[in-house]
């Protein structure tokens, strides 16, 4: 399915179609795809990040990356079978491991990736861009993984995508962008430096899966368009039709 302009429908039609799509995305995770340690949970993370999205999770016991009994996935490696973006590059950033800020339950299982669609309020205005990028940062600094999703196009608060803002405020001076493909699929591996990820994309294409790290060095595929498909079933007709043309 080729992806919407989703700029032509309201924002609550998109945040209607977020929760879909996440809850489509948090099934497809969960159902054996990670190892058998890891789950997906959607939540709203206080801390660095502040915001409803998808969080991988560990149990603190193990950091095992293979299948057990439960059934659970196997994790890629890196080193073997490389993600699939056409925009890979390494960014020299300092880390910051602080696991307090990351502890969610009480039974001390703890977040180590964070999956966030960009919504239409992220860009709303320059506090709600800069707001962003500073947890997105923050978030790379504490040890997270990220995936970020943003089917919108850049505006004059972020005229090189949310990735374009991310890249710069982590030291990059110069981003690769193509104003061809605006919309932007980014994964960020946080190690001793940030590896990045990236797929640029437009209105019109098909989506592919990103990969989600559980360790600098592993990863899981997400299934976006088979996930973006399913959700978007649940678009009421009468905005379908909008979105469609």
């Amino acid at each position: 399915m080729p992806i919407h302009d989703w700029t032509r429908v309201t924002a609550g039609t998109w945040h209607s179609f977020h929760l879909s799509w996440i809850a489509r995305i948090l099934s497809s995770l969960n159902d054996g795809r990670m190892p058998s340690d890891y789950y997906a949970q959607a939540e709203q993370i206080t801390g660095p990040w502040e915001a409803d999205l998808l969080a991988l999770e560990i149990q603190d016991h193990s950091e095992g990356f293979e299948s057990g009994d439960s059934g659970g996935g196997v994790a890629l490696a890196v080193a073997t079978a490389p993600p699939k973006t056409r925009l890979q590059t390494e960014i020299e950033f300092t880390t910051r491991k602080q696991r307090q800020i990351a502890i969610r339950h009480t039974s001390g299982d703890r977040i180590v990736a964070l999956l966030e669609l960009v919504t239409p309020g992220n860009k709303s205005n320059r506090l709600s861009v800069t707001s962003f990028i500073e947890k997105a940062v923050s978030a790379l600094q504490t040890g997270y993984h990220l995936l970020i999703v943003d089917l919108f196009p850049p505006t004059a608060r972020d005229p090189r995508g949310i990735h374009g803002e991310i890249a710069e405020a982590m030291g990059v001076r110069s981003v690769a962008f193509d104003e061809s493909e605006p919309l932007t699929l980014a994964a960020y591996a946080s190690g001793a430096s940030v590896q990045t990820y990236v797929e640029p994309t437009a209105v019109g294409k098909t989506l592919i899966d990103m990969p989600l790290f559980l360790s600098p060095e592993r990863y899981v595929n997400v299934p976006l368009e088979s996930t973006y498909v399913a959700a978007y079933a649940d678009v009421p007709r009468r905005w379908r039709a909008v979105l469609e043309g």
